[in-house]
């Protein structure tokens, strides 16, 4: 299935792509897309439905994040070999983990927005990982069963903040629009391997990142059997995890995006992105 969310920021309703193109409204069905809502359990109730018969929702609105909110927005860093390289950092031997602040989170179409006294505002394409069960302690071979589905997710980052200030990355990583998630959200059962996916980025119609999931130092499984450790994830819970190379604190001379830059972005089978910057005053 793909679920998404249509509607005006803040008025979103939960919709189901339909197979023959079209949107259903999954308002009668279930709640907003977010925590239980997005449980295994849940995602099993929503398919016994006839979803033949919901009503549709008429094309050419607002498509907001995939998500109506997030317990907690996991990130995993330098998880790509060639990023890694690119960064000029040695290959991790255990995950890197850190987290967005929640209220990052935005539309996949939606403009972003470079903060007060930002100078150096980058993208990262990643995939999103949405859990679907309260997870501790689980194996990697049983990691991906807790996997309620995938969505594309633009991991925006201002590297000033992230990396030349004292502190964490979070800081560099949370600024509202931040987290852009979706367009949909796609189950698991129709992504048969989440390391087998083309993702790539573009920033004003130039090619910047091109890469595959098969690139990850870490799989999936790894992450969420790694993380798994040290914390309870919860359903709704996003873990985005890691981009490849290509991002503007990567290249020679720096690629900074500003205002007016348009970055378009995608994952095999999850769906686009595209994204406009904006300043800050003009918000």
């Amino acid at each position: 299935m793909k679920l998404l969310r249509i509607g005006p920021s803040g008025s979103e309703k939960p919709a189901l792509l339909h197979e023959d193109g079209s949107y259903r409204d999954l308002s009668g069905v279930v709640g907003d897309l977010a925590g239980e809502t997005v449980s295994l359990r849940s995602l099993d109730a929503i398919r016994g439905y006839d979803l033949d018969n919901l009503p549709t929702v008429e094309a050419g609105g607002r498509i907001g994040s995939c998500l109506a909110s997030v317990p907690t927005f996991h990130c995993v860093g330098l998880n790509y070999t060639q990023h890694a390289h690119e960064s000029g950092m040695d290959i991790p031997t255990e995950p890197i983990l850190f987290n967005k602040a929640a209220s990052a989170l935005s539309g996949p179409y939606d403009d972003v927005i470079r903060p007060k006294d930002s100078r150096k505002l980058d993208y990262e394409v990643e995939l999103g990982v949405i859990i679907g069960e309260a997870t501790e302690h689980v194996s990697e071979a049983d990691a991906l069963s807790r996997v309620a589905g995938y969505c594309v997710v633009n991991d925006v980052s201002e590297r000033e903040f992230q990396a030349e200030r004292l502190g964490q990355w979070v800081k560099g990583k949370s600024a509202p629009s931040f987290g852009p998630a979706g367009p949909w959200l796609v189950t698991a059962d129709d992504v048969p391997d989440p390391q087998a996916l083309r993702c790539w980025l573009s920033v004003n119609g130039t090619m910047r990142q091109d890469s595959n999931t098969a690139d990850m130092i870490f799989s999936v499984a790894e992450c969420i059997s790694y993380m798994s450790r040290f914390m309870r994830l919860m359903p709704g819970d996003i873990i985005a995890t890691g981009t490849p190379q290509g991002v503007a604190m990567g290249m020679d001379p720096k690629g900074w995006v500003v205002p007016g830059d348009v970055m378009v972005l995608g994952i095999d089978g999850l769906g686009e992105q595209k994204q406009t910057v904006r300043d800050y005053a003009s918000a």
